[in-house]
């Protein structure tokens, strides 16, 4: 017998766990089906981009470690990058290479981290926080923390390079990482690939065209999910990234399944990019030789405007920056992929019961700190 209902509107947030932070999620649902959805941001709003205009270019760099604070070392590499290309500098080779390092570092670490809590969101309690992060990613954070002496907002690159050379136990540190990794890798596939849970709460659920990811702006692993072979690092390719050999992952079908996928089987990638950074790691300095006015914080660009985006472990990472020639950026915006990865949410939800929308959300892998700024 059908029963007659009557849409009502529940919020989910911005305290509950599974929206990944203080992001707010307004559902006008039937019985249990969602038939519209207004995603609430702001709630951890901290005006980042108009802080960091009263600033000199150097002390802006502690500002995006702290947008994807589970990425920050991306964060700071699209960012000076982009004041270096504003002022003309080139960092020495050792720092390129270092930073493609810490690059890949950072994209397993977010990789992992959205892996792990993913499967957290399914109902899988446990298994892979303990694994992924309590004890993968815990190797990642001791190198960060051996070389900067920080584990998640690391201010460890800088204008012209990095904030200093690596210690002698980096290197096998890393090696034994690189090492570890791939047997790992093949444990996590035996123990996800006939998984129920993942299987039944994923496979053609929040299917995101990719017609429609392309207009909504949607990049990274939502993207390549979609079918979509862009990655930045191929396409517009930055440091040494055309030097190096690797594979772009791409899904088919556009759903949770293949965006989760995606995340897991890049991790392989990137540690092939690491293993053939350190086998060409020149020796050398790893700061452009600055000038004591640069160094004292009177560092001046020139006049201009300038656009600079890397592959994030998210996507696209742009840094829109205006030099009026003073000490201070006179425009400071980013382009956050977890705020424009987030565009087409609404249409990915409709249909799906609430339950499925958790799973959705978790696959798009969004840092609050990162979509409100």
């Amino acid at each position: 017998m059908a029963l007659k209902t009557e849409p009502f509107v529940v919020n989910i947030g911005p305290q509950h766990p599974s929206t990944h932070g203080v992001f707010r999620v307004q559902l006008t649902v039937d019985g249990e089906t969602i038939v519209d959805l207004k995603p609430v941001m702001g709630y951890l709003h901290r005006g980042t981009e108009k802080l960091a205009e009263e600033k000199t270019y150097t002390q802006c760099i502690p500002y995006t470690d702290r947008m994807d604070y589970l990425a920050a070392m991306s964060n700071e590499l699209g960012y000076v990058m982009a004041v270096e290309k504003l002022a003309g500098i080139e960092p020495p080779p050792r720092a390129k290479w270092l930073r493609m390092i810490f690059a890949e570092l950072q994209r397993i670490s977010s990789h992992l981290f959205a892996a792990a809590t993913f499967f957290q969101d399914l109902g899988g309690w446990g298994t892979a926080i303990m694994y992924m992060l309590g004890r993968d990613r815990e190797q990642i954070l001791d190198i960060f923390e051996m070389t900067c002496g920080q584990r998640l907002t690391t201010n460890y690159m800088r204008i012209g390079g990095v904030a200093q050379d690596v210690p002698p136990e980096f290197f096998p540190a890393v090696r034994r990482f690189l090492d570890d990794m791939p047997s790992r890798i093949d444990e996590y596939f035996d123990f996800l690939a006939d998984s129920d849970l993942l299987l039944t709460r994923t496979k053609g659920v929040g299917i995101l065209p990719k017609e429609l990811a392309i207009s909504c702006g949607c990049s990274g692993p939502m993207l390549r999910g979609s079918g979509v072979p862009w990655d930045l690092r191929k396409t517009n390719p930055y440091l040494y990234y055309d030097e190096v050999d690797f594979d772009v992952i791409v899904g088919q079908n556009g759903d949770c399944y293949d965006r989760f996928m995606v995340r897991f089987w890049e991790v392989g990638q990137s540690l092939r990019i690491i293993e053939q950074c350190l086998e060409r790691l020149p020796d050398g300095d790893v700061r452009h030789p600055f000038s004591p006015d640069f160094v004292s914080g009177t560092f001046r660009p020139p006049k201009g405007e300038v656009y600079q985006a890397i592959e994030g472990p998210k996507g696209e990472l742009g840094y829109y920056l205006v030099s009026d020639g003073t000490t201070a950026p006179y425009r400071f915006h980013v382009r956050a992929p977890s705020l424009i990865n987030l565009t087409p949410f609404r249409e990915m939800c409709i249909g799906w019961k609430v339950a499925d929308m958790i799973v959705i959300l978790g696959s798009v892998d969004i840092v609050v700190g990162e979509v409100d700024r």
